[in-house]
Parts: structure tokens; sequence; C-alpha cells
């Protein structure tokens, strides 16, 4: 496996990264939170995504994407984690499309999918029942309904949940583990906005009653949704990635321009070694969210190790570089003016998005047959 990005990934990553810098540094994402924003990011901003294509890049040409992989939605994620952009990409562009492409009967690939490419139609995936990532653990319950189905149960952690206009639920058949297309606004479904420490979106869904249309095979869901979810532990972990990045060039700017003594405090033999580690652990991370996403693409058998292994990897690296660049910028960079502290902040949701670091660890042990 090359660690390496082709030509296309490579010119995907340099625009995206231009154009996160100047559209939508993180200025853009205080001003959503102390204007408390409703939707809680731009909609301009997600239709010039669109325009792009970003949106299509797990989504067939049939229907209207580019099927460029999950490695180039990577390099998206991972330039928006610089400026730490809050965007649909993760609930809409990752989950929402994968899960249509891959468990979507043609005609539901053709009712959503266009829309999703065109930055029309949101969507949000309804998993967590509890305060841990515990895909397994799910008492929501569908019971059969003429055609259909109607499900109750409540959901929590729903990431962009207020916003989407379409949820898809993950709920208990009588066989196994199903998956379901809830529209946001059916009679049985109440949404609570809930804003997280991060300033992104998320939202408790109670459903009582809810109908919903089966998506892929009815007690066949379980598979389906590891897939999805492994692709979204590599490209969180590309968002993550970006960010620990981000914190880190930023510290070590800082510890060259900050004088103590007549000198910089970059030169304090310490501070120097704090900051080496950052920047060894920065390029580990980087080479294992890259190998996850390439396995993804090629369908390689240890694709969900590798995963699981770049999500782990994100989670610490993220969580180190965020806590040393606040601590590094000292009592500044406790104060909510300066930025590096929405990096810290990021760094604890984005943690325990799909599983932290013990159950991410513990995922690859159990797939390596430890």
């Amino acid at each position: 496996m090359a660690l390496v990005l082709s030509s296309e990934a490579q010119m995907v990553r340099d625009t995206a990264l231009e154009f996160f810098r100047e559209k939508s540094p993180i200025t853009a994402l205080r001003k959503l939170r102390d204007d408390n924003d409703k939707d809680g990011f731009s909609r301009a901003l997600w239709r010039d995504m669109a325009e792009l294509g970003w949106t299509g890049f797990l989504v067939p040409e049939d229907h209207g994407g580019s099927d460029f992989g999950v490695t180039g939605l990577a390099q998206v994620m991972e330039a928006a984690g610089r400026t730490l952009a809050a965007t649909p990409l993760l609930g809409t562009a990752l989950l929402g499309a994968s899960f249509l492409s891959l468990a979507g009967s043609e005609d539901q690939k053709a009712e959503y999918l266009p829309a999703l490419v065109a930055g029309e139609h949101l969507f949000a995936l309804a998993l967590e029942e509890g305060s841990r990532h515990a895909p397994a653990a799910i008492a929501t319950s569908a019971t059969k309904d003429g055609a259909g189905y109607r499900l109750t149960g409540r959901k929590t952690f729903v990431l962009d949940g207020h916003i989407a206009n379409t949820l898809i639920v993950v709920a208990r058949t009588g066989g196994g583990i199903t998956l379901f297309l809830v529209p946001a606004d059916a009679p049985g479904v109440t949404r609570t906005r809930i804003i997280m420490v991060d300033s992104r979106n998320a939202a408790i869904v109670q459903l009582d009653n809810a109908p919903g249309t089966v998506l892929g095979p009815v007690d066949g869901g379980a598979a389906i949704l590891e897939t999805v979810l492994d692709r979204a532990r590599a490209c969180l972990g590309a968002e993550m990635l970006g960010a620990a990045s981000e914190a880190f060039e930023r510290t070590v700017q800082y510890l060259k321009d900050r004088k103590q003594f007549g000198v910089a405090i970059g030169s304090f033999q310490a501070l120097k070694h704090r900051a080496a580690l950052m920047f060894c652990e920065v390029e580990v991370t980087r080479s294992a969210v890259l190998a996850a996403c390439v396995a993804l693409d090629e369908n390689g058998n240890d694709a969900a190790a590798l995963a699981a292994l770049a999500k782990a990897k994100a989670n610490d690296t993220l969580y180190l570089c965020g806590n040393e660049g606040v601590q590094m910028h000292g009592g500044i960079g406790m104060t909510d003016e300066h930025e590096i502290g929405f990096f810290m902040k990021r760094a604890r949701v984005a943690q325990a998005t799909f599983g932290d670091a013990a159950f991410c660890r513990d995922r690859y042990a159990a797939l390596m047959g430890y």
C-alpha cells in the first residue's frame, strides 16, 4: 500500500485547504456560536461545497456523484478540520451518501441521492442511545404496520439531528438490526437541539410510533452499519488530523514569537521536546488515516482494523495537541478571545464520536484476533 496521494486527491486537498481558509475561518464558527445561529452552519457555504462536487464523492455517477472515494472525501474533511468548519460533511456527504449507496433500493437512490449531491437534502444518523458509542446496544423498536414500520425509542447525540430532512434510524426488529429512513418532520418525531462544547450541532430525537421505510435488508442492517461506521471513523480521523496539525503549527509559531528572558520560549529544551512529540504523533496519525482510507477504497481485508486504528490514533493526537496548545500558550490560551482553546473543545467531542480511544483499541484487538 503506497501511502501517497494521487494527483487528483492532491488537487482536491489543495483546493479544500484554500477554500476553508478563505471562506470558513475559525471566526466563522465563532460567529455562528455567538449569534446562536438557528442552523449552526452556513447554508451558503454548503451550496458552494456542493458546487465543487464534494457532496458526491461517495455517490455513484449514475446518481449525480463522482464516486471519487473515501480518500478524496478525507482530504476535504482534513482541510475542514484545520479551520474547525461546522458543515454537514460527516452527516450527509459521508453517512447519508454511504447508507443510501450501499443499502438503498434503486427507487431510494433515485429519490434521495441527486438532492443530496446538489446540497438540497440533509441526513442525520440516529444511532446512539446512551452516553457512549455502542452500535450494538439498540433498544429502539420497529414493528410492522402494513407496508411500513412504526418506530419507538430515544436517540441521543444525533449529529445534525435538528437540521436534517431525513433521519437514518437504527432500530431492532424481530431478528436483528434494521435501518430505516424517517422523515424528520414526520408525526411522532420530536427533535431537541443540543449545543455541544465545540459549538457543533447535535440533537436528542424521540420517536413515538413514527413511520419508517426500510433501508436495506430487514434484520440485516448490522453489517451495513459497521461498514459505514468504518468509513466515518477514518474520515473523522482525517478531520481530527487537520485540527491537530493546525493546533500544532499555531503552537510552534507561538513558541517562536513569545519571548521570555530575552529569548524565544521555543529555545527552551523542555518545550522543544514537547513540540517534537506533537510533530511525531501528527505524522504517525497522517499515515494511519491515509492507510485506512486507501484500504476502505480498495475493500481491503484489513480496512475495518485500520479504520479503528486511525480513529484511536487521531483521538490521542488531537487530545495531545489540543491540551499542549492551550498549556504552551499560557494564560492567553485559557481565554475565549484566543482561538487555540477551540481545538481542545473540538477534541473532546470528536473523541467521543463513533468510538473513543478505548472503544477503537478494543475493536482493533478483536478484529486482529486478540
